[in-house]
């Protein structure tokens, strides 16, 4: 039977993390987290929530340069918690990323309509939907080299947003130099105090999620003893880069009072607050620049989320937990054929549920989607915890390990602190209102009795428990 093929290389695997990552929450959903709690709030939320992932991609880093596999946290799970913690893992993994390629290619089907009205949405989620399948069925090293350029396009959009955003905050374009005015406006720079920024702090979680891509990637990565330490110290430049510096300049220029920030949406490209700098700068192609760089952005994330979603279910067969049929590979590619086509087939089926119910099934599943990447990260932190003890513990040392990364035990402690606050907290607003609003309640925290019934029910069948950290295996 063939296997998956080892042929991406540092750049590849790095820009496909940022191909998961960067899209519509960072370059709309930004301007509406400004709005929601100003500019100190959200830009408060983001820092944090960067400093959170900083830390746990070097936690991911270090386990996938020892052990570099395609089930990544998944089999880390396995391997150093519980076998039900990584079969639960694997599931709520593969199904979030298949829903999450059923949004963006919804997002993207909805920009394409309006953008050419005279064919309809189902006409282009049809054509995106096969054009992301064919693309996942090519060579694992030309589909590096795709993403590496679709995630190409995005970064010099930030790069020059950026800059044209410094040159206006100093003065450029016939604008008052360092002008602190949004800071000074009523309610800011913390607007609806600590709800306005705990309410952000999710909205930044959502948006850094995809970051932990590279993990699944290590499988197919050449050399993953350099090239996944190369990959992972470009993640600080990242998150500083696109994130901090991106926030930062959109709160100097916009105020949170805007009203274009109110409604923005993923097909309302004129209220991206990336749009508004460059209108600020007199750029007449900023609309259109902008919707051809958000979708390509969607499309690149849709990219993204069928490859994880392929090779993720591709994992949970070859660890015994799904039908053996799902670890065939095409013999000259190692393309998974069988997992990448369920996995598309359940995209598929999932956009479909949203003209059922009123959306509500959709809108169920959307939030299974996104409860589970902080599900994700919680695994990722508390794997590095009990592998780095249980490294220690069995008298290995660690000067042998191939990449050391920094910050432990603190960083995954605070890893573990931030997502379970994060999580929980998450219907905070459902309980502050006059009246509680069940559906939204349990359309909120659905992805958890979804999760915790793979855990139990893996529990209760196999009769696992906890793994000693002297029985973990390396």
């Amino acid at each position: 039977m063939a296997h998956l093929q080892r042929k991406l290389s540092s750049r590849h695997i790095a820009m496909i993390a940022i191909g998961g990552t960067i899209g519509s929450g960072l370059f709309v959903a930004s301007g509406t987290a400004i709005h929601i709690a100003g500019p100190g709030g959200a830009l408060l939320a983001y820092a944090i929530m960067g400093v959170m992932i900083y830390f746990l991609m070097h936690s991911l880093g270090e386990m996938s340069t020892l052990i570099p596999t395609t089930g990544s946290f998944c089999e880390y799970a396995t391997s150093f918690v519980d076998p039900a913690f990584g079969f639960a893992m694997s599931y709520n993994y593969w199904l979030n990323w298949s829903v999450t390629t059923a949004a963006e290619l919804s997002a993207a089907s909805l920009i394409m309509h309006t953008w050419i009205p005279s064919y309809s949405f189902s006409f282009w989620a049809i054509l995106f939907f096969f054009l992301i399948l064919a693309l996942n069925f090519v060579p694992v090293h030309l589909y590096g080299e795709l993403q590496y350029w679709l995630s190409a396009v995005k970064v010099v959009a930030v790069m020059m947003f950026l800059i044209i955003g410094l040159i206006l905050i100093f003065g450029g374009f016939d604008r008052t130099p360092i002008d602190v005015t949004n800071w000074k406006i009523e309610g800011a720079p913390f607007h609806d105090g600590w709800i306005g920024f705990f309410s952000v702090l999710m909205v930044a979680g959502f948006a850094f999620q995809g970051t932990e891509i590279f993990g699944i990637s290590a499988g197919e990565t050449k050399n993953p003893s350099q090239n996944i330490p190369k990959a992972v110290h470009t993640i600080f430049w990242r998150i500083l880069l696109f994130y901090i510096l991106s926030m930062g300049v959109i709160s100097f220029l916009i105020p949170y009072t805007n009203p274009l920030l109110i409604n923005a949406s993923t097909t309302d490209i004129g209220a991206s607050p990336f749009t508004l700098v460059f209108r600020m700068a007199h750029l007449p192609f900023a609309e259109w620049a902008m919707t051809l760089v958000v979708l390509l952005a969607l499309l690149s994330a849709a990219n993204s989320s069928v490859y994880t979603a392929a090779r993720t279910l591709w994992h949970i067969a070859e660890e015994g937990n799904g039908p053996r049929f799902f670890t065939k590979t095409f013999r000259k590619t190692g393309i998974p054929v069988p997992a990448l086509l369920l996995s598309a087939v359940i995209s598929g089926v999932v956009f479909l549920s949203s003209s059922i119910g009123e959306g509500k099934v959709f809108f169920w599943l959307l939030n299974i989607s996104s409860l589970t990447g902080f599900i994700a990260w919680f695994g990722i932190a508390l794997c590095h915890y009990r592998f780095r003890r249980a490294y220690v513990l069995q008298g290995k040392d660690l000067s042998k390990l191939r990449y050391f990364a920094k910050g432990f035990p603190y960083g995954p402690l605070f890893a573990l602190g931030l997502t379970c606050f994060v999580v929980l907290g998450q219907g905070m607003n459902a309980f502050l209102t006059q009246s509680l609003n069940l559906d939204n309640l349990i359309g909120t925290y659905i992805g958890l009795p979804v999760f915790l019934a793979c855990y139990l029910g893996y529990k209760i069948v196999h009769r696992t428990k906890l793994i000693p950290l002297k029985k973990c295996k390396f």
